[in-house]
């Protein structure tokens, strides 16, 4: 049997985790957002995406199916993705008993942080202007926190791997592509 090589990406809101999984998936590996399982519900039960909504949703879902509900509604679809490539990569750890969930189901697994400072992410935060994007100061801080409710510190905290994204992008694509060579490709092997 093939082994799988599963990475999972976390780090606060504005971090730059989207910026590392585009770059992982130029480099030919399949990915997948753990918010969009958020998003989607969030559309399904006929919510607008703001903000406030999109984390009402995510609150509401982890209250309702536990601390490891996402992951747990992420395993079909990476099941398919597996079936394309030996090494998939999720972004959105929250917690470590998402972690628990995916190891569970895979044997290697590999937990990577994405780190930046809150006035970076801020900043990019209000470049950036997605729909769930705080706008101001306040809600930047209660999204941070409501994130560290749900165990994110513990899963940066616990990474196997730490990519520091503070300068450009290229730094972090040299970043990137160090870890998939020191990582990866000698997993590979």
């Amino acid at each position: 049997m093939e082994e799988k090589l599963l990475l999972l990406i976390t780090g606060m809101p504005g971090a730059g985790k989207s910026t590392v999984l585009s770059l992982i998936a130029e480099e030919g590996y399949p990915t997948l957002l753990m918010g969009d399982v958020i998003r989607e519900e969030t559309e399904r039960l006929g919510l607008s995406p703001t903000p406030e909504n999109v984390g009402k949703v995510a609150v509401e879902i982890r209250r309702r199916e536990g601390r490891g509900a996402v992951a747990k509604r992420c395993l079909p679809r990476l099941r398919r993705l597996f079936a394309e490539s030996p090494v998939v990569c999720v972004d959105g750890v929250r917690s470590l008993k998402e972690v628990e969930v995916f190891r569970e189901e895979f044997r290697n697994v590999l937990l990577v942080a994405v780190h930046a400072s809150p006035q970076t992410r801020f900043r990019r935060f209000l470049t950036r202007n997605r729909s769930d994007d705080p706008k101001t100061w306040e809600v930047f801080r209660e999204r941070d926190l409501r994130e560290l409710g749900f165990g994110i510190g513990g899963a940066i905290a616990m990474a196997d791997h730490i990519i520091i994204n503070e300068s450009s992008l290229e730094d972090l694509r040299a970043e990137v592509k160090k870890f998939l060579r020191e990582k990866v490709e000698r997993w590979k092997r």
